[in-house]
């Protein structure tokens, strides 16, 4: 064992990572590549082929990954029937990347389109169960202007709305 201190948070990694779980995981990787330019970083298999651990890098992020393994308590959200998650992607197109996502076999849940906040934004939710918005940055807003365009997207709390 080597007396050179280890960095506690490694170098190639960042504070927060998700770590996600789904059924078949071994082909969710292969799915990230394909839909999101993700990079395999290591893949972990139990001796029937099943992912014990995984790592994907998208862009300067990671992501782990872990077969969904009900009697260990590792549901994925297709066994759920939905996950309050979102995975967020920031992207240099967001059109492109979302239409890359669905060609690749992800399901349109809102297609891209300009927010009051000031990003490009779509979502799309994989074949695994995982949600995953997707966007570029257009335009830069004050929190006062987001506030106000929140207003009026959503109403203001509390309004009375029309019928």
């Amino acid at each position: 064992m080597s007396t050179q201190a280890v960095q506690r948070i490694p170098q190639d990694m960042h504070t927060v990572t998700p770590h996600i779980v789904c059924a078949d995981a071994v082909s969710a990787i292969d799915f990230y590549v394909k839909a999101f330019g993700a990079t395999d970083a290591s893949k972990m298999l139990a001796p029937n082929g099943k992912l014990i651990h995984g790592m994907i890098r998208i862009g300067d992020s990671t992501i782990m990954l872990a077969e969904e393994t009900p009697e260990w308590g590792s549901i994925g959200p297709l066994t759920l029937k939905g996950s309050p998650v979102t995975l967020h992607l920031y992207v240099q197109d967001a059109d492109a990347a979302f239409q890359r996502a669905v060609d690749a076999g992800a399901t349109a849940v809102m297609p891209p389109s300009d927010m009051f906040w000031g990003d490009r934004y779509g979502v799309v939710k994989d074949p695994y169960g995982h949600s995953w918005s997707i966007a570029h940055h257009v335009r830069d807003m004050s929190p006062e202007e987001m506030q106000e365009g929140a207003a009026k997207a959503c109403g203001e709390p509390g309004a009375k709305q029309e019928t």
